[in-house]
């Protein structure tokens, strides 16, 4: 564990992903997340890479993986701008909805050329 309430993976590799990351950075006034790029030699994955870069996932305090909207939901209840978001979140209806918007993304990005780069 990183020692932060919240350890997130992410794919650098993605341009729209990479930038989602370096906002919530900037944000994380608090340091409460770790940010973990999967592309990184010394990247420490609980679950199979591949796995992790074909669906955003996030681990809180407790060690219990989440992924999809329930992880960004975990990730926005952390950083003190989008914390509303993130309770909003906790409604099972607006997090399925989150949900659905994330596997329309999810579908979108699979037909955009990926950039080449090494795991």
């Amino acid at each position: 564990m990183s020692g932060r309430p919240v350890t997130v993976w992410f794919d650098s590799a993605c341009p729209i992903c990479a930038r989602e990351i370096r906002v919530m950075r900037a944000l994380d006034w608090r340091g409460n997340i770790a940010f973990i790029d999967l592309h990184a030699p010394d990247a420490a994955c609980p679950i199979d890479p591949a796995l992790l870069l074909a669906r955003f996932h996030a681990r809180d305090a407790e060690g219990q993986l989440h992924s999809g909207a329930a992880a960004f939901a975990l990730m926005w209840r952390h950083v003190p701008l989008f914390w509303p978001l993130g309770q909003m979140a906790r409604i099972p209806l607006v997090l399925a909805l989150l949900e659905r918007a994330y596997l329309r993304f999810l579908v979108w990005r699979q037909g955009r050329p990926a950039r080449k780069v090494a795991v």
